[in-house]
């Protein structure tokens, strides 16, 4: 990340950029960044302004908007309520989902696929049932919410259960904000970005904004072609080139990306 003295600089010289260029790619995560945490994933909702932010990026600012999450693609356009939505990827990457509707998945290795439904065995017969999140490529246990006593706990049977499959399959076991999640090791960021940036030209300025561990793949792989944005209300290490406190630095950022480009508020 850039130091504190530079990273003004940083961004100062990103607009720069925006605002000479013809095109534009802006790349977001949604919940934590876009959008608060909830108890309820299903009432993770943006941040007021932002969905009219976006459009106005969308729809005025020559930018080509993509989000990339690790929740199902097509859970994210019922909560973002932008019409025409724009491009998603979801689960870490594994799910693309085009603005007309075309749907895309990685191929996933039959094991990994295994893997997923002897976890989430193991997870009910443990008596996590309820807080699964099965998706495509992998298995999520949410705590958010929950007491610290009882988090410890959670966190040390999932290590226990899920601590061997992971060990000897092709598996990562990661924590998150707010849970812990068993995913096939193609499941990855930064494997979306460098697709994206494979599909667009070099002199197009890329933005990727995102607030949580599984950010950092995507951190890396813009690094030296575009600005890395860690978002988050305390900072932590990462290889983001700058830091946004959500959602007033954010709803700033993208304030700004609009003024640069020429777009309406």
């Amino acid at each position: 990340m850039c130091a504190a003295a530079t990273q003004s600089s940083c961004t100062s010289l990103f607009f720069e950029q925006l605002h000479a260029a013809a095109n534009r790619l802006l790349l977001l995560d949604y919940d934590g960044t876009i959008a608060p945490f909830t108890v309820d994933r299903k009432c993770a909702v943006p941040y007021p302004s932002i969905p009219e932010l976006l459009d106005s990026i969308s729809s005025t600012c020559h930018t080509r908007l993509v989000l990339i999450s690790g929740r199902a693609a097509r859970e994210i356009p019922p909560l973002l309520g932008l019409n025409p939505r724009p491009e998603i990827w979801g689960a870490h990457g594994l799910e693309r989902l085009y603005p007309n509707d075309r749907f895309e998945l990685s191929f996933l290795a039959p094991e990994a696929s295994q893997a997923m439904t002897t976890a989430e065995a193991i997870l009910q017969d443990g008596g996590l049932g309820e807080l699964c999140e099965v998706k495509t490529g992998a298995i999520a246990v949410h705590w958010r919410g929950l007491k610290m006593n009882n988090v410890e706990e959670i966190r040390m049977q999932c290590y226990r259960m899920l601590g061997p499959l992971a060990c000897h399959g092709n598996l990562l076991l990661t924590e998150f904000d707010g849970g812990m999640e068993l995913k096939a090791r193609g499941a990855c960021k930064g494997d979306a970005v460098r697709t994206l940036l494979a599909e667009t030209s070099s002199d197009v300025p890329v933005a990727y904004l995102g607030d949580d561990l599984t950010d950092e793949d995507a951190f890396h792989a813009i690094n030296g072609r575009g600005l890395s944005v860690l978002v988050r209300e305390t900072f932590r290490s990462t290889a983001a080139q700058a830091w946004l406190r959500p959602p007033g630095e954010v709803i700033q950022f993208l304030n700004d990306w609009i003024h640069a480009c020429g777009g309406d508020v």
